[in-house]
C-alpha cells in the first residue's frame, strides 16, 4: 500500500472518528474519551520506552500535573493559555527529574519513576492542606464532553505524526541503537544523554496534555484521584500488551484492555486490583512481545508450513527437483 493511499484512509479515519460525537450518547462518548486518552498514553510511553527500553511508571506524575494545573488556573487564565502553561511545567519537571535520572537503568529507574508520583502528590497534599487549607479544587470550564474529546482527537493525530517522524528519522535511529546498547551508542558519537533527555521530556509532555485536556472531566479533583498509581499501571500494561510497535502497538493494547477494565470495574469492583495484577502477570508471561508480534510470527510459521514454501525451502520449483 503506497504512502498516498495510506495517508488517506488515515485521514478518513480520524474525520470519522471527529463525527463520534454527533451519534453517541454520553455513555458512549465517554468511553471514547477514556480510550482515546489511554491510546495517546500508551503512544507517548512508547515513543520513549519502546526504543530505549526504559520501564517507566511516571506517567501518572505528568498526567497529574497537568490536570491539577487546570484546576488551580482554570478560573484565572484563559483555557487555551493554560495548556500551555500545563506543558511548560511538564516540560520543566521532565528537564528536571531526566537530568537526575536517566543516567539510571533496570530496576533502579523503575523504583524512582513511580517513587517520582508518590513524591509529586505529597507535596501538593501537603501544600494544598497546610498553605491553602483545602485538599481539592473545583474546576468550572464551559466545556463539554465533545470539547474535551476533539482535543484528544487532535493530540492523538500529533502524536501518530511524532511517531512517525521517529521511526524514520536520524534522531530515532540513534534512539534503536542507544536500545541496543548505549556504550556502542556512545562510541559512534551519539550524545546518549541528551537523545534519551529529549525523548522523554517530549513523552512526558504529551502526557501532561492529556492530563490537562481531560481535568475538566471531573469537575471536582483531588492529589489522590489525578495521582492514582493505577493510571500508570494500565499505560504499561497497554503498551506492553500492543508491542513494540510504536504506531499501531499502542491502539492494539489500549482498545482491549480499556473496555476489559471498564467491564471488571463495573461488575468486580472489590476484585479489580486483584485481576489487574494476574493479566499483568499473564501478558508478560504469554505475550511478552506483545500481540502484534505474536500475531505476525504466527502468520510466518503458517506461510513456512505451506507446500509452496516448502518447496521454495529444498530449493524445488514447480514440482520438478
Amino acid at each position: 500500500m503506497g504512502r498516498p493511499v495510506l495517508f488517506i484512509l488515515t485521514a478518513v479515519v480520524f474525520a470519522v472518528l471527529a463525527a463520534v460525537p454527533l451519534f453517541l450518547e454520553a455513555y458512549g462518548l465517554g468511553l471514547m474519551i477514556g480510550i482515546t486518552g489511554y491510546v495517546i498514553l500508551a503512544s507517548a510511553w512508547a515513543l520513549f520506552s519502546g526504543p530505549t527500553r526504559y520501564v517507566s511508571l511516571a506517567t501518572v506524575a505528568f498526567f497529574g500535573i497537568g490536570a491539577y494545573t487546570v484546576a488551580v488556573l482554570g478560573d484565572k487564565l484563559p483555557y487555551p493559555l493554560i495548556l500551555v502553561v500545563a506543558l511548560a511545567i511538564g516540560l520543566a519537571v521532565a528537564l528536571v527529574v531526566g537530568l537526575a535520572t536517566l543516567r539510571l537503568a533496570g530496576v533502579y529507574f523503575v523504583v524512582f519513576t513511580f517513587g517520582l508520583a508518590e513524591l509529586i502528590r505529597q507535596l501538593i497534599t501537603w501544600f494544598e492542606v497546610n498553605v491553602t487549607g483545602t485538599l481539592g479544587r473545583y474546576i468550572f470550564l464551559p466545556l463539554e464532553a465533545r470539547h474535551i474529546y476533539w482535543q484528544l482527537l487532535a493530540l492523538a493525530a500529533l502524536t501518530l505524526l511524532i511517531s512517525l517522524w521517529l521511526g524514520k528519522s536520524r534522531f530515532g535511529l540513534a534512539l534503536r541503537v542507544i536500545g541496543d546498547d548505549e556504550v556502542a551508542a556512545a562510541h559512534a558519537g551519539i550524545n546518549v544523554t541528551g537523545t534519551k533527555l529529549a525523548l522523554f521530556a517530549l513523552s512526558a509532555s504529551i502526557m501532561t496534555l492529556v492530563g490537562a485536556i481531560q481535568a475538566p472531566r471531573w469537575v471536582y479533583i483531588e492529589p489522590s484521584i489525578v495521582f492514582n498509581p493505577t493510571i500508570s499501571f494500565l499505560t504499561l500494561i497497554m503498551a506492553l500488551l500492543g508491542g513494540p510497535n510504536r504506531l499501531l502497538g499502542p491502539l492494539c493494547g489500549a482498545v482491549p484492555l480499556f473496555l476489559l477494565f471498564e467491564w471488571l470495574s463495573a461488575n468486580f469492583p472489590n476484585h479489580y486490583s486483584i485481576i489487574l495484577g494476574l493479566l499483568f502477570i499473564a501478558i508478560v508471561f504469554l505475550v511478552p512481545k506483545g500481540v502484534l508480534q505474536l500475531l505476525e510470527t504466527s502468520l510466518f510459521r503458517r506461510k513456512a508450513g505451506t507446500p509452496g514454501a516448502l518447496r521454495k525451502d529444498r530449493g524445488i520449483e514447480g514440482g520438478h527437483p
